[in-house]
């Protein structure tokens, strides 16, 4: 399995594939539009000033599980952070370490770029999710998510 970045100057396949991927993700919300507005984001997220980063696992051509984050400026970590906006893995490839490896690339790729640190959120219910961010040393934040939509 192949861990890695998407290029900023990524083919229209490459994009498509990880829309298809994220669509599984995007159903949930039940969008009309959904797969338009994923496009969209994607190309957006490869453009060159873009604060947006897409990782994909990959295994014999088919990308299995997407990791979508955005760097922002954190006064409290004095420099840049990362937002893990969606980490998700296609259901019939789950249970098989991807979300892990995903994440530990992002681990990586962060303590190498001077990133200082990684914030996220999950469900509450979400054991399994949870299990996993705590493994690999995310701790909880008590916190309450507010949101605004155009």
């Amino acid at each position: 399995m192949k861990i890695y970045e998407i290029p900023n100057d990524a083919d229209q396949e490459t994009r498509e594939k990880v829309a298809d991927l994220l669509m599984g993700q995007m159903e949930s919300i039940g969008k009309d539009n959904a797969y338009e507005l994923l496009m969209d984001s994607i190309n957006l997220s490869l453009t060159e000033n873009s604060c947006a980063h897409i990782f994909v696992a990959e295994y014999e051509n088919t990308i299995l599980g997407a990791a979508f984050l955005n760097l922002g400026i954190s006064l409290d970590k004095g420099g840049y952070y990362i937002w893990l906006n969606d980490l998700y893995v296609h259901k019939e490839h789950r249970n098989q370490g991807i979300a892990k490896k995903l994440l530990l690339k992002i681990i990586y790729w962060a303590e190498n770029n001077g990133i200082k640190g990684i914030e996220l959120e999950t469900g509450i219910s979400n054991a399994a999710t949870k299990a996993l961010y705590n493994s690999l040393g995310f701790y909880d934040v008590v916190s309450k998510r507010y949101g605004f939509r155009f």
